[in-house]
């Protein structure tokens, strides 16, 4: 293992505290400000490390654009209304999504938009792409100004760090980062028993937990209780909850070993839906689904929408428009693990795509 800046900062961190949790590895090796993978990489797209929907087809950005647009009038058409993103990456999505937007005016104009980003780096290339809607950043949600919200998190609640638990004979451990004797990073258990509630899972079981995903639906569930409004997140992940392992790198579109290199590769874990939508509905909030995501854009329209886009398109073209709802649909690709779910305030219309 190269001895990085940020592979000896973490080093130091071990050798002067102790191990640390895999979500407080996580934290760094993502948002380091000097070091870390989202201050060093500009990740989304074919010459990043991995490619998100809306690179992959305008179709998707189209239809959440729409999405939103029936939620705003069956909810009484407030003016203004905040559209916010969080986790923006190129800017894609929200720019389809505004394009779309654009066929209802009158909800076009009522837009507000703003993101949150922490990345310098995404920020600059956000403000080229979607200059004309002169949008506004800020750090977290907190900032995000009151009024009736509509949310928008794709492939966001992945990359919130986790901490993981490891099932031995004697109860629930965590699992830690450590060193080994060569001075590289490796995973290690905590001898102590955790006191985190977890399941009866078996022996060997690895169960993970999202600290900071619990809060942020706790805030937006309390948000769209006071202010109104909707949020809909689209990420892969698991429905009920399950033991496994699911932490994993990426790099070039390849998959990479979690402990090496870090700050050089994506860090994601799948999203435990159930959860999620736990901590939103205690604060007040309700939830819908989730669903697949396949479900969920066949609902909306996607075969509708493609056939329309592939109208007088030549044959490479409509094999681009084909190939690219394909990979959104179909269950060997995104179609399964990727689901959407939404947060509304209690007395909302029920979302479209969640009936």
């Amino acid at each position: 293992m190269s001895a990085t800046p940020l592979l000896e900062h973490l080093r130091g961190l071990i050798r002067a505290g102790g191990p640390l949790t895999v979500e407080r590895y996580m934290e760094i090796a993502l948002w380091h400000p000097q070091w870390g993978y989202y201050a060093t990489h500009s990740p989304v797209g074919a010459h990043g490390d991995f490619v998100t929907a809306p690179e992959i087809s305008q179709i998707f950005g189209e239809l959440i654009g729409l999405w939103l647009a029936d939620l705003w009038q069956r909810s009484g058409a407030p003016d203004p209304v905040i559209v916010c993103e969080l986790g923006p990456g190129k800017g894609t999505l929200m720019a389809d999504l505004l394009r779309a937007a654009a066929m209802v005016p009158a909800f076009r104009r009522a837009i507000r938009m703003h993101l949150v980003e922490t990345s310098a780096k995404l920020r600059a290339v956000q403000a080229e792409t979607l200059r004309a809607a002169t949008p506004s950043w800020h750090p977290s949600l907190a900032t995000v100004p009151a009024g009736f919200l509509l949310l928008v998190a794709n492939e966001f609640l992945d990359a919130l760090p986790v901490r993981q638990f490891e099932r031995q004979a004697d109860g629930w451990h965590e699992r830690r980062v450590d060193l080994d004797a060569h001075g590289d990073l490796t995973f290690a258990s905590d001898p102590a028993q955790s006191a985190e509630a977890l399941a009866a899972w078996p022996t060997g079981s690895v169960a993970e937990r999202r600290p900071t995903a619990r809060t942020l639906a706790r805030d937006i569930g309390e948000r769209l209780v006071r202010q109104g409004g909707a949020a809909l997140f689209v990420d892969y992940g698991y429905f009920p909850p399950a033991p496994g392992d699911t932490l994993q790198a990426v790099a070039r579109h390849q998959r990479h070993a979690p402990l090496r290199d870090p700050g050089a590769a994506d860090l994601t874990a799948h999203v435990d839906f159930a959860d999620f939508a736990a901590a939103a509905t205690a604060a007040g909030a309700r939830a819908w689904g989730p669903v697949s995501q396949a479900r969920f854009l066949k609902a909306l329209g996607i075969d509708a929408r493609a056939r329309r886009l592939a109208d007088g398109k030549d044959a490479q073209q409509q094999a681009q428009i084909e190939s690219g709802c394909r990979r959104l649909l179909d269950e060997t690709q995104m179609g399964t693990l990727f689901k959407a779910l939404a947060l509304t305030g209690r007395d909302a219309p029920t979302p479209a795509g969640f009936d």
